[in-house]
């Protein structure tokens, strides 16, 4: 049986091995390591891949979701609604605010948001509204964008694990007043190390985020607000123009591996696959099925030296960082089910259709014993 990892980023990097070193060896020879003009290049670069007016690069994605919310004006004691089923990272950014993340359950099927519990959590302090489009599939952001306007939230998006996604054909991270991204290694495009990014059609709203990102200073000593220090770095911004090139291919690439895994696995009762919902473009940065006996299956693939992750075990309002919002088991039954259930199987653009097999293969096995 082939052994299969659950990302093989050796791979990816060897093909581009001398692309990247060129790109490295350029920003040597500069010495712009700080906000140089890799940094500036890749931001336009990230904005005209998406469709957006500006791109504004920080540190990492947490630095994204936190920096928008600040420059949208969100202050401790607001609530903000998220999804009870995302990383911790998306109510994190509002904890360090001060504000109050308000978790929603999401929709059995796509694993996002569900529109249709987002009106029960308004507030005369909810703020904002934070939809994650989760693994790679875009939110209904046609409903999502209606409650924002009928209520007046501020939208930021956070598809830090869909670069390239598309709803109706528009990239999704250019519907709200900001879209965040994560560069994160593993991401459909990942730098090597932390980076993150945030795209807006608002002009001001860019300026701002650009004096946050640097200590509140546009000019070096002077100060104009309460700022931080959260750069993209210019090895980063170098090492990413190479891959943005090559992004919708491995967009592509991940398409066609999810519909290798769900022809061969839709065989299986046991296996529930991911769904699709219309009208909508799913890049696939995760390929999840849920599972019955997952403790079980999953150690039967580690036997087999096939790499598996849970994304993610345990739902926002579970967590003991959370334990003050007051909610129990049972508060969120969709998202509390999905974190019993889900299961990630391997996937990266450069997966073979063998190794898809062996995966398969496997997993058959198991639920036929």
């Amino acid at each position: 049986m082939t052994a299969v990892p659950f990302v093989d980023l050796q791979e990816q990097h060897r093909a581009l091995e001398s692309e990247l070193s060129a790109a490295v060896s350029q920003v040597m020879s500069r010495c712009d390591f700080v906000l140089g003009s890799a940094v500036e290049q890749f931001e336009k670069e990230f904005a005209e891949f998406l469709g957006a007016r500006y791109a504004v690069g920080v540190g990492n994605g947490l630095d994204a979701l936190r920096l928008a919310l600040q420059a949208a004006g969100v202050e401790p004691g607001d609530e903000v609604i998220v999804p009870a089923n995302t990383y911790i990272a998306t109510a994190l950014a509002v904890s360090a605010l001060g504000g109050c993340p308000v978790p929603v359950d999401v929709d059995e099927k796509t694993f996002n948001i569900d529109p249709a519990g987002i009106g029960a959590a308004l507030t005369s302090r909810t703020k904002a509204l934070i939809p994650v489009h989760l693994f790679g599939q875009p939110c209904d952001m046609e409903e999502v964008c209606d409650i924002a306007r009928r209520h007046d939230l501020v939208l930021i998006e956070d598809a830090c694990q869909a670069h390239g996604a598309r709803f109706r054909g528009r990239c999704v991270g250019t519907f709200g007043l900001a879209g965040c991204f994560s560069f994160y290694p593993s991401k459909n495009l990942g730098a090597c190390g932390d980076g993150g990014m945030v795209v807006t059609d608002d002009e001001q709203f860019a300026e701002r985020l650009r004096l946050l990102r640097n200590y509140g200073s546009k000019e070096k000593y002077r100060h104009i607000a309460k700022g931080t220090n959260t750069r993209l770095d210019t090895l980063q911004a170098a090492i990413l123009r190479v891959k943005l090139q090559r992004l919708e291919n491995w967009n592509a690439a991940r398409l066609r591996h999810a519909q290798r895994y769900s022809g061969i696995l839709r065989e299986i009762a046991s296996v529930r696959l991911p769904e699709v919902a219309p009208d909508r473009t799913h890049i696939f940065h995760l390929y999840v099925v849920r599972v019955e006996r997952r403790a079980e299956l999953q150690k039967f693939l580690a036997e087999r030296q096939i790499q598996t992750m849970i994304h993610y075990p345990v739902p926002i309002h579970l967590h003991r960082a959370y334990e003050d919002l007051g909610f129990r088991r049972g508060a969120f039954p969709v998202a509390e089910r999905l974190a019993d259930e889900v299961l990630s199987l391997p996937m990266f653009a450069e997966l073979a259709d063998e190794q898809i097999d062996s995966v398969c293969d496997a997993i058959r096995e198991f639920y036929r014993a």
